[in-house]
């Protein structure tokens, strides 16, 4: 899952390199804690926050088959 977030959002900011996901496993939940460099936070955000609802919308259904709920943070 945490190579699925950094390929999306790698092809989507100006600094690539900057990208940083931590994954934080708990019992029911894993939380991905996703980092972008400064300027990039609007690109992953997307207008009216649709880019970042697409790749919530996107992990909630890859997480599906694991049984276990996603949650994504996004922090600058």
């Amino acid at each position: 899952m945490k190579e699925f977030i950094l390929f999306i959002v790698k092809h989507l900011v100006d600094n690539p390199d900057a990208v940083v996901v931590n994954e934080v496993d708990g019992e029911r939940t894993v939380v991905y804690e996703l980092r972008v460099g400064q300027g990039d936070m609007g690109k992953v955000i997307g207008k009216r926050g649709q880019t970042a609802k697409s790749i919530r919308t996107l992990l909630a259904a890859a997480s599906a088959k694991t049984g276990k709920r996603a949650v994504l943070e996004i922090l600058e």
